[in-house]
């Protein structure tokens, strides 16, 4: 075997390996099974720093209609594209919102959201006052033909 074609097999198998860690995506016992333990969980970097849960978080944002309170165009304590929040800005006070304490969903939406998913729009709702409108204008047209609001209901559990 000459030594061109070693190289490139060598390359072709080091390629996964030294792909972006920004997008890695998880699968399996390592998902969060509960809620935040605190603003500092060592959970919260496997999330808010991986680009794959963000978007997530900003699809499950949509499929569960929070967009239509929450849009580029709310004003008040419905905008979270600006900061400080109401009701406070540690990754346990947004999870806690979202789950528990939120004033539009009673039950809490823990009892219909699965808490990675939960994990999930917590990244993606901390991400947005770093997304520009642009951005996020562009997330909002991509997902125009997946469910939104009252047409989804959910996964299956």
């Amino acid at each position: 075997m000459n030594s061109l074609r070693r190289a490139f097999l060598a390359g072709m198998i080091a390629l996964p390996v030294a792909s972006c860690s920004a997008e890695s995506r998880t699968a399996g016992p390592d998902l969060p099974q509960t809620a935040p333990n605190g603003a500092q969980d060592p959970r919260a970097a496997a999330y808010e720093r991986n680009l794959y849960q963000v978007a997530q978080g900003g699809r499950y944002f949509t499929w569960y209609g929070c967009g239509s309170c929450h849009g580029g165009n709310a004003r008040g304590a419905l905008n979270l594209s600006d900061r400080p929040w109401l009701h406070g800005g540690d990754l346990d006070q947004v999870y806690g919102f979202i789950a528990d304490r939120h004033p539009g969903a009673q039950p809490g939406y823990a009892a219909r959201i699965p808490t990675e998913q939960l994990w999930q729009i917590t990244a993606y709702v901390r991400n947005l006052p770093r997304l520009t409108p642009e951005r996020r204008r562009r997330q909002d047209l991509d997902q125009v033909g997946e469910p939104q609001g009252s047409n989804w209901s959910g996964p299956v559990r």
